[in-house]
């Protein structure tokens, strides 16, 4: 395998300006790096810094103003609305720090969500009972979010962004809602199944003990490239 096939995500200069009436905002001023197949990355920087922005970028929940970015080998800079949304179902797995679950559907209707936006008719079900069982909720799939602990109703965050077999997996602060105990569990889980699917996961995160269990560490400040170690 080249190296250009190990690229996962590539992106050149990229830039994001936000208008708020007369006044432009950089949220991201030339941001150019790459994140290998299989890599477990972090995201860190203050309040400010641009990790929403980037991640919004890479998660195909925005288009960049200026720049290149191509996601498993497809160029998505400049896709519509229509476009992006169709990739970032195909592509990417998305876990949030507040979970993010429809409260009066059960857990396998959750996980469940991105094979029908996909247009997924035949095997849906079997499919995010599959999901469930590998984040180990076998015995929970027709509980609904109100009848689980913080950590479980992560656990079927974490299902209904593997369901796809994503390219990768954003996590933002996906331990930011747990106890520390919990938030040991649920970062296990994560690295577990980037061992195990070889997914790419990328993290953005305050917590440095998150970030120390990941291969490097993007750091952001003012909207540019600080560091990456």
């Amino acid at each position: 395998m080249s190296a250009s096939q190990d690229v996962v995500i590539e992106v050149h200069d990229l830039t994001k300006i936000y208008k708020m009436g007369k006044v432009e905002v950089q949220a991201l001023q030339g941001v150019s790096l790459q994140i290998l197949r299989g890599e477990v990355v972090a995201i860190m920087g203050p309040s400010g810094s641009g990790k929403s922005t980037i991640m919004n970028m890479l998660g195909c929940l925005d288009r960049p103003t200026s720049g290149e970015y191509m996601l498993d080998g497809e160029a998505v800079a400049q896709m519509t609305d229509d476009q992006l949304a169709s990739v970032r179902n195909r592509k990417v797995g998305f876990v949030f720090q507040s979970f993010n679950l429809l409260s009066r559907q059960s857990a396998v209707f959750n996980v469940e969500l991105p094979l029908r936006y996909g247009g997924m008719m035949e095997g849906r079900r079997a499919r995010a009972e599959e999901a469930l069982r590998a984040v180990g909720l076998e015995d929970r799939m027709t509980h609904r979010p109100t009848e689980l602990s913080g950590g479980q109703q992560q656990r079927v965050a974490i299902a209904r962004a593997i369901v796809n077999d994503p390219a990768i997996i954003m996590a933002d602060e996906p331990t930011g809602n747990l106890d520390s105990k919990v938030g040991r569990e649920i970062m296990s889980l994560l690295l577990n199944l980037n061992r195990e699917r070889g997914t790419t996961l990328i993290i953005v995160t305050h917590d440095p003990t998150i970030a120390e269990q990941t291969q490097r560490v993007i750091r952001l400040r003012d909207g540019m490239l600080e560091s990456i170690s």
